[in-house]
């Protein structure tokens, strides 16, 4: 497995952990946001590591280094030049990624105990170019998809903005929350017409007027983003949960 951890965020929202650290490197429970996502990978089975890094990114690279990159082989894409959003920060990274397999995307915010082999058969069975993991939650920005789980379009439901990529499909189509955690094929390279800072929301809105971009509904496993500095404590629990869950299946 080869997978890429989105690092190189300001992380502003959770100031003032991050007045003098990257949010990559903030600690929970006694380990940072990034060692657990490395550590959650390599126990799944990842052997190539891709990491962007902008903000504070020396300090990134020297605790990479003063851990041996935990064992794993890992790449680092810098940023430090310019910010790039995720589908930039993707296309930046193009060739430290092997082109025969999916490249698995996930956040380093994201926490969660979801099963990495499980989502990356199932975008292999449905011979996707790109899989999202979704949830039913509430939230304010809102990906839709058709019967089939083929992506249809977004839906800002603060302000009322949309973006339809299946006219036929959208109205009818079903919402869920994105979860941080994708999956890619390597020829999604071939497809990506933009270049400097861009969103790989708005590439898969594109690419899903042609191809394949699945949801991949996520209702069983533990799951959070650390957005805001007042979820420090809802992390810390949540962390704790999928702490124990590993140990009962041990």
């Amino acid at each position: 497995m080869q997978a890429m951890i989105f690092a190189a965020g300001l992380g502003t929202r959770l100031q003032p952990l991050t007045n003098n650290t990257p949010k990559a490197l903030v600690k929970l429970n006694g380990k940072t946001l990034l060692q657990r996502s490395i550590e959650n990978l390599q126990q799944q089975g990842c052997t190539r590591l891709v990491i962007n890094v902008h903000h504070f990114s020396d300090q990134v690279i020297q605790f990479l280094r003063e851990h041996q990159n935990f064992g794993i082989e890992i790449s680092v894409s810098d940023e430090s030049g310019e910010l790039l959003d995720t589908g930039g920060g993707l296309w930046k990274a193009q060739s430290l990624f092997k082109t025969d397999e999916p490249i698995l995307l996930i956040n380093v915010d994201v926490l969660t105990n979801l099963s990495f082999k499980e989502l990356i058969n199932y975008h292999e069975v449905n011979q996707s170019m790109a899989t999202l993991v979704v949830r039913k939650r509430r939230t304010s920005r809102y990906l839709l998809f058709d019967g089939q789980q083929q992506l249809c379009g977004w839906k800002n439901i603060k302000n009322g903005a949309t973006k339809v990529s299946r006219p036929d499909s959208f109205e009818a189509a079903t919402p869920y929350a994105f979860s941080g955690i994708h999956i890619v094929q390597p020829s999604i390279f071939q497809q990506i017409e933009a270049s400097g800072k861009f969103s790989i929301i708005d590439l898969y809105l594109k690419l899903a007027q042609t191809q394949r971009v699945k949801a991949f509904i996520d209702s069983q496993s533990l799951w959070m983003d650390l957005g805001k500095f007042e979820q420090v404590t809802e992390a810390e629990e949540l962390i704790k949960a999928i702490d124990n869950n590993k140990s009962s299946k041990a």
